[in-house]
């Protein structure tokens, strides 16, 4: 059996000049990869391409995946915006298309998390791609995005005195400067979630996970998706609510991993149905 193989990529993006740097994991780096199915991991605002669960899944995932920088975060090029969704959406058609034209690879399925789950399930909707996907796993994801307005009052001070709120963060080990503008929180409020009601696929199965303590994004988003998503066919949904969890799953990244490794076999199996993820197992209560 052949070795498991990670490779750093660089991609030139379509449609800016920079590059966006990321990850490809191979479980069979000597066979073909034309026609093979890859999966897509997603870091979320602030994150990056090993943040939280995103390696770790990869290292077990049962099939190719390729996780990556967004536009100014971490090893990628560009500029880094807190409101600009439309172009991490242009980042991810700029690697979708890299790998189907070098590769021959076809996405099987997206691991978001956070706002990588926002432009992930955006990205099924809108592309022609997208309709070829089988599976979704939107992690923390937001719906009602009007609810980032929620910290608003911690900016206040800082936009009245100076125009943006600034803040130091650490990103993969990196000390940076991080300025969320006015502008910034009302483009993020007008994203438009509710095109998953009339455009989401009917064919791909998604499992959406929320932490039941996450202040960031409220647990009842994931209803919300439960919601839009559940009524579809063939295509399933499952929730899975984590409790005591936060917004990244502080100490519970392998209990993400184990639970989407858990779902994505039983959707090989043809064992999924509509509802609460694993209905009917007791379990550790």
């Amino acid at each position: 059996m052949a070795s498991r193989k990670s490779t750093k990529l660089r991609i030139p993006h379509s449609q800016e000049n920079f590059e966006l740097v990321g990850i490809l994991e191979q479980l069979a780096p000597k066979e073909s990869t034309q026609g093979r199915r890859i999966a897509l991991i997603l870091h979320g605002a602030m994150g990056h391409k090993n943040y939280l669960f995103q390696k770790r899944l990869a290292l077990c995932f049962p099939m190719d995946s390729f996780r990556f920088d967004f536009r100014g975060y971490h090893e990628s090029g560009g500029k880094r915006t807190k409101g600009g969704l439309v172009k991490d959406v242009e980042d991810l058609v700029t690697v979708v298309s890299y790998l189907r034209n070098t590769y021959g690879y076809e996405i099987d399925v997206v691991v978001g998390h956070s706002r990588g789950s926002v432009v992930g399930m955006y990205w099924l909707c809108t592309s022609k791609e997208g309709q070829c996907v089988r599976a979704m796993v939107n992690v923390s994801g937001r719906y009602r995005m009007h609810r980032v307005y929620d910290v608003a009052a911690t900016y206040k001070e800082q936009w009245d005195a100076k125009g943006y709120y600034e803040r130091t963060v650490t990103v993969a080990r990196q000390t940076i400067v991080d300025r969320i503008y006015p502008h910034d929180m009302e483009e993020i409020s007008q994203w438009n979630t509710a095109v998953i009601w009339d455009k989401f696929p009917d064919q791909i199965h998604v499992l959406t996970m929320h932490g039941l303590v996450d202040k960031t994004v409220p647990a009842y988003d994931a209803v919300i998706y439960s919601r839009a998503l559940g009524a579809r066919t063939p295509g399933t949904h499952n929730l899975h609510l984590i409790e005591k969890a936060d917004h990244n799953f502080t100490n519970r990244q392998d209990e993400v991993v184990d639970c989407i490794l858990e779902w994505w076999d039983a959707l090989n199996q043809s064992r999924l149905k509509t509802g609460i993820l694993m209905t009917g197992v007791r379990g550790k209560l």
